[in-house]
């Protein structure tokens, strides 16, 4: 098993950058595909950004190309979702999410895929 914390979230204008940061708890944190997904009030969970276990393949939504990066340290235990060019609708409360698979170059999209999960930390854009 894996315990996720996430840190790095707040309150920033719009134009500005926030790094968020995952910190792994438990073993192998380099066994398990990890993703960052948001949550905004009243709306659906959605999936941001995936990183396959070894780094070499990524996916990104759609809001997220070309602004956010998704980064790991596997030496650190740590996932990273660097955002630039915030907006006000990035505001949500952004979670970790972590799965254990035998596969290095997975990346995986949905909620339901994910088995384990940070508490969230909030980001808040102000216009």
């Amino acid at each position: 098993q894996v315990q996720l914390v996430e840190f790095g979230g707040g309150l920033v204008q719009a134009g500005g950058s926030l790094k968020l940061s995952c910190v792994a708890s438990g073993r192998a944190f380099s066994l398990y595909t990890m993703g960052w997904f948001r949550q905004a009030p009243g709306k659906e969970r959605e999936i941001v950004a995936g990183i396959s276990r070894s780094s070499g393949n990524t996916y990104y939504a759609d809001s997220a190309k070309g602004r956010f990066t998704i980064s790991r340290d596997n030496a650190k235990n740590t996932v990273y979702l660097q955002m630039n060019s915030l907006k006000p609708e990035d505001t949500a409360v952004y979670y970790c999410a972590g799965d254990r698979r035998l596969l290095g170059v997975v990346v995986l999209t949905t909620a339901h895929e994910y088995d384990y999960w940070g508490q969230g930390t909030q980001v808040t854009v102000s216009s």
